[in-house]
């Protein structure tokens, strides 16, 4: 889908929006946006996405959280591995075929997931103290729909979005 940049408003608004796009990716990449306190930078991306995931939408099979994330399976096997070993996610058999193995999240990752969750609200009050109301809702809107947009061109291109707004 190509688009004439005069359509889209001023190039130099647009390298404004690109370089600032990039510098908040380093940045939460460097962060993590991992919170405040001792629970900071102490779950990867990864591990967070996962464990919310399975929180949100329950016990599920290996396909269908990784079809629900818009990654492989075998990267979600990957990334299971140690929550499991770490104790934070449960191997259950399925309720109807026993021989199905179900992922939901433990009592420990629950605990984990609020930590963190917790933590992290914690930062994003402390980065945005001296935003009105309305500030934060309009960054959440506009930044949701900015994530939107892309999760539907990577779509279009036949690459799967990894994380959608259920992932946050």
């Amino acid at each position: 889908m190509s688009m004439d940049m005069s359509s889209v408003g001023d190039s130099g608004l647009l390298d404004t929006l690109q370089h600032e796009v990039a510098l908040f990716a380093r940045r939460a990449e460097q962060t993590r946006l991992g919170g405040v306190g001792q629970v900071r930078n102490s779950m990867d991306r990864a591990a967070y996405l996962l464990l919310n995931r399975l929180d949100n939408e329950g016990p599920m099979g290996v396909k269908a959280l990784a079809a629900s994330m818009g990654i492989d399976s075998s990267t979600v096997t990957r990334q299971v591995a140690p929550l499991v070993d770490s104790g934070l996610v449960k191997r259950t058999s399925h309720p109807e075929d026993g021989r199905a193995v179900v992922l939901q999240l433990s009592p420990r990752g629950r605990a984990r997931l609020d930590e963190v969750r917790s933590s992290r609200r914690r930062l994003m009050a402390e980065l945005t103290h001296d935003w009105t109301p309305e500030e934060r809702e309009s960054f959440c809107t506009l930044l949701t729909r900015f994530n939107s947009a892309l999760s539907a061109r990577m779509s279009m291109q036949g690459v799967p979005a990894a994380e959608t707004q259920q992932d946050s």
